[in-house]
């Protein structure tokens, strides 16, 4: 008697990471190519990516809600800076809509992904967090929505004498819902997004917190509401103000990121501006919030309503600019001599960036070495063949990159069904195109330390990364869809669904 053994499932499409952009992504790939199979597979138990991994008090966008909602799903709610659990509220409600949700399998952590030519197929290697088994499945196309950092584990720097320290350490990334400050002295390490975050959400419990930087971060102050968007929204019905709305959004902040380039002094003092307005006549804004490099060199943070300056107005929380000499048993000894009494510590430190997730990449056995690979597009890899990866924007809202990314995905996967083509790999044609890192434009620590991670920009189109959105419209949405990609057609012998043994 002759046994089958089947093959492993086939989708035409497979989608790694349910958040925002793997959300986004599936229900653009189901609206706009509807006859592809598709799955998502999840690494842990639940979606939402970054909006339910984080569960820090005050988690917050530090994006508009108008440019990091979907755009064909306006968002309705009051806030423009809305927080985590509203956030992780639209990502479900928008995957229940479209469907979504029923695609997601969850507990399934890819760690492997190899392409085939003869078969002109992936082979996805998932690794089950509950059993531990290997599941196997094929796709044609291969599209990763992994963000861009560890979810494993934040990034805390040597921090010397911590063992010493009888407090309790934590990391924003694995906080829970047992970590106690109610009535404690509480020091934030950090000046990042997150810090600014905390300080304010903190305060109103904490006996005293004290956000200790080792140097200044932009900071400006921004209503929780969107004033022009509340009258827009009063006028206009919701699917005609939302566009509207995004684009005014889209412009205030290209036209914030110009100025910073183009006359840094200016925006520099219009920043500082900002920031005296909001606080005491004598306080030392020189010394807590003037950066040493240039505005948008890393990104600004946000505050809603200026809550941080309020929480500094009232003595509730503090500033310190200094450099850690060492823990002590009650708290930490600056370089000044200066001694901070802390009952918990947060490490408020970063992130760690990691590539598609940590998973491998290897084409007819031949491992990705991603940081030997020039992006397509900001969309593909060089010379690896029907993948993609969603990456957002450093200088604007993550989603407006990612939802030009599905859309190109899409018209690229029809152009194929037009064609007969079965593979579509991006080539770079001249050998001598000059290279840069992708973020090359960011200063920031966090993307500093891992540039040798990622893939690499190129000098010429289509291989430049724009970080401008108008100019990826034009390219991505409405440029030559086979400008810098090789089509081939199925190969003959194409596997079956099943093999006999």
């Amino acid at each position: 008697m002759t046994a089958t053994i089947t093959a492993p499932e086939h989708v035409d499409v497979l989608i790694v990471g349910a958040g925002l952009s793997g959300i986004g992504a599936a229900c653009h790939l189901s609206s706009k190519c509807p006859a592809k199979s598709y799955a998502i597979l999840e690494g842990r138990d639940a979606m939402g990516g970054t909006w339910d991994l984080f569960r820090y008090p005050g988690i917050r966008s530090d994006s508009d809600m108008f440019t990091l909602g979907f755009s064909f799903k306006p968002w309705v709610a009051g806030k423009a800076i809305a927080d985590g659990p509203d956030i992780l509220s639209y990502i479900h409600e928008t995957a229940r809509e479209y469907g979504v949700d029923e695609r997601i399998r969850y507990g399934h952590r890819v760690r492997r992904a190899e392409w085939s030519s003869a078969d002109a197929r992936w082979t996805v290697e998932a690794e089950r967090t509950d059993t531990g088994e290997t599941v196997r499945l094929t796709c044609g196309f291969l599209f990763g929505c992994t963000g861009y950092y560890s979810y494993e584990h934040g990034h805390t720097p040597q921090l010397p004498g911590l063992d010493r320290f009888q407090g309790q350490v934590v990391h924003p990334q694995q906080w829970t819902d047992d970590v106690g400050y109610a009535g404690k002295r509480v020091v934030i390490v950090g000046s990042g997004a997150t810090a600014v975050t905390l300080v304010p959400a903190l305060a109103a419990d904490a006996e005293h917190v004290t956000m200790l930087q080792r140097s200044p971060t932009y900071i400006i102050a921004m209503p929780a509401r969107d004033p022009i968007a509340d009258l827009l929204r009063r006028l206009l019905p919701p699917r005609a103000a939302h566009p509207v709305i995004r684009w005014k959004n889209v412009l205030l902040t290209m036209g914030s990121f110009q100025l910073s380039r183009r006359a840094p002094k200016v925006a520099r003092a219009l920043l500082r501006k900002g920031v005296v307005r909001h606080l005491p006549p004598d306080y030392e804004v020189d010394t807590h919030f003037n950066p040493a490099y240039d505005p948008w060199d890393q990104r600004l943070c946000l505050v809603p309503d200026g809550d941080l300056f309020k929480v500094l107005r009232s003595g509730a929380a503090s500033i310190v600019t200094d450099q850690i000499d060492t823990f002590t048993e009650t708290g930490i000894r600056l370089q000044s001599g200066q001694e901070l009494e802390a009952d918990l510590v947060i490490t408020a430190t970063g992130l760690d960036l990691i590539a598609l997730g940590g998973m491998t990449l290897a084409v007819d056995g031949e491992e990705v070495d991603y940081a030997q690979k020039v992006a397509y597009r900001g969309m593909m890899l060089s010379d690896v063949p029907n993948a993609a990866l969603a990456l957002g924007y450093t200088n604007a809202s993550w989603t407006l990159k990612c939802e030009l990314i599905c859309e190109a995905v899409c018209r690229l996967l029809n152009h194929m069904d037009e064609h007969g083509y079965a593979v579509a790999t991006p080539h770079v044609e001249d050998p001598a195109m000059a290279t840069f890192p992708f973020l090359k434009d960011l200063t920031s620590g966090y993307v500093r330390r891992s540039l040798h991670l990622f893939p690499k920009q190129g000098a010429d189109a289509p291989w430049r990364a724009n970080q401008n959105y108008i100019l990826d419209i034009r390219d991505m949405r409405h440029g030559r869809i086979d400008h810098g990609i090789r089509f081939s057609t199925a190969p003959a012998t194409a596997p079956a669904d099943a093999i006999p043994a």
